[in-house]
């Protein structure tokens, strides 16, 4: 997927102008958040979203993305990532997976949140709200100096430290340009390893936690990732620029939550 190894250094303003490009995702991902509820299909959830960018001078970069046919991949319950929007009706008690990437001023943006329904299990929540900490915890290690293995590390130790299962079979990446740039960014390593952080590095890190094992199959659309054992599995996703002054966070949940607050078939993690 990733070619040869290139790692691409940003300027300020181009960091600018991707954390523009990874704003849009997360209003994206707020009019998804507005939207949700049981009943609705997840292709009309991926034709809001796509209505969205196009209204916001952007170009859904997923849709045609090697042949992928949707404008968001949306994964629920056992579904890790790379769910195809369909006629699938949401139901209480799912979780929902959406990941959306924009084109903007030719900038990428790349972002995910799993949201919660109404009559969503406890356990489940935990597992969101241990991913989305995972996260947290692996942004703050991207500072200039450490490795990507300090971050890897971090967010399978706090993972496994809970009981859940951290898919080996996908990664982050760099973002800029293209949607998916060098480096990789697993979440799962050895601390002190891999390529140093340098300032001006734009990265993508999405770790996806399962309830169970965390062998995944994947199936024979070609895309769908799904957990053997068919356990539930989470995904949270942010852009972050390396800078001087620690790691900045491009895109931003906040519009998110704010829509989830207000939306009462949902669940706020």
């Amino acid at each position: 997927m990733f070619g040869i190894k290139m790692i691409q250094i940003r300027t300020i303003q181009e960091i600018e102008e991707i954390k523009k490009s990874a704003l849009l995702v997360g209003e994206t991902l707020a009019e998804v958040g507005r939207n949700i509820k049981p009943g609705i299909s997840t292709a009309m959830l991926d034709k809001i979203a796509e209505e969205f960018i196009l209204d916001n001078n952007a170009t859904p970069i997923f849709k045609g993305y090697n042949g992928f046919p949707s404008s968001l991949c949306i994964s629920v319950n056992e579904v890790v990532v790379h769910g195809i929007p369909s006629q699938r009706e949401i139901k209480e008690g799912d979780i929902v997976s959406v990941d959306c990437g924009t084109l903007l001023k030719g900038w990428v943006g790349d972002s995910a949140y799993t949201f919660a329904l109404s009559g969503v299990k406890e356990e489940a929540v935990n597992l969101l709200k241990v991913t989305k900490e995972s996260l947290l915890l692996g942004i703050e290690e991207c500072k200039i100096g450490k490795r990507i293995g300090d971050l890897s590390y971090t967010i399978q130790s706090y993972c496994e430290l809970n009981g859940y299962g951290v898919v080996r079979e996908l990664c982050g990446h760099g973002v800029g340009r293209k949607l998916h740039e060098e480096p990789e960014v697993p979440n799962f390593g050895k601390q002190g390893s891999g390529l140093k952080f340098k300032e001006g590095m734009v990265i993508a890190i999405e770790p996806m936690i399962t309830m169970g094992n965390r062998a995944v199959v994947f199936e024979r659309d070609g895309w769908t990732c799904r957990t053997k054992d068919f356990s539930i599995s989470a995904h949270f996703e942010h852009d972050i620029a390396i800078t001087q002054q620690g790691p900045l966070v491009l895109s931003s949940f906040d519009s998110i939550e704010r829509a989830i607050e207000n939306n009462t078939n949902l669940v706020k993690i």
